[in-house]
């Protein structure tokens, strides 16, 4: 009886992990250069003092992400950018570790540095600063170039590049952020990924999410009949020992 109790318990705790994937899969369907996050189950053996070879329970990890390039849409915006390709967009993370992504949707925040979701955008030399009322143009390499407030085209100077790297697959680990980050380096320090020059972008568009609604939707459904289906093996078993404890006493 317990077999059927831990393979509906464990397939239904599963079940409720990988919900919470797809949920936020969904959730991100038109967020910018997002990646849908992968998910899978594994049984493993049931551990602690009740150790059993016969009893199974099962586990979920996210194992990736599914790194297929979204759809690019053109904004004619000009702090729009869409990475070309492999590429990443260098960006410094809350914790001071250098992150990346492949967000684009740009803004200048009242100091003039470039931000991508309130993060710093970085450069050669780190975070870049833009100046005051400057006209901005941002160059396939990601070389941005500026003309000063009150000047004529003549006075074109560039300011600073995006930082543009080309990671090898399955090099970024995604991190609780929602930013990519390069393993940790033989000193358990956060890695850092060189700057790649041949790294294009796309400047006045957006890539979207890589994430398909439909599908998505369709995965949240079965999911949600599959949870049905394990709550029923729960009371039954429940049922059946019930009954099994009725024939007993009345043996008894």
């Amino acid at each position: 009886m317990d077999r059927m109790l831990y393979t509906a318990m464990s397939g239904a705790k599963h079940t409720m992990d990988q919900q919470s994937v797809v949920s936020n899969n969904l959730a991100n369907v038109s967020t910018a250069g997002f990646r849908a996050q992968l998910q899978a189950a594994r049984a493993v053996p049931v551990q602690g003092e009740a150790l059993l070879a016969t009893r199974m329970s099962a586990v979920t990890t996210t194992p990736g992400s599914d790194f297929t390039q979204g759809p690019i849409e053109r904004t004619g915006r000009t702090l729009d950018v869409a990475m070309q390709g492999d590429a990443w967009m260098a960006v410094l993370g809350d914790d001071g570790s250098e992150a990346y992504t492949r967000r684009g949707d740009l803004e200048l925040d009242s100091d003039g540095v470039l931000m991508s979701l309130g993060r710093p955008v970085m450069g050669d030399g780190g975070p870049i600063a833009i100046p005051q009322g400057a006209e901005l143009f941002i160059g396939a390499d990601g070389t941005l170039s500026a003309i000063p407030e009150g000047v004529g085209p003549e006075a074109l100077v560039d300011v600073g590049r995006i930082k543009l790297v080309t990671p090898a697959l399955g090099e970024l680990v995604r991190g609780d952020d929602g930013l990519f980050r390069a393993p940790p380096n033989a000193d358990g320090e956060p890695g850092m990924l060189e700057g790649d020059e041949n790294a294009r972008l796309v400047s006045g568009a957006l890539e979207g999410s890589n994430v398909s609604a439909v599908e998505t939707m369709v995965g949240m459904i079965d999911i949600a009949r599959r949870y049905d289906m394990q709550m029923k093996l729960l009371s039954s078993a429940d049922e059946n020992a019930q009954r099994a404890n009725n024939i007993l006493s009345v043996q008894g």
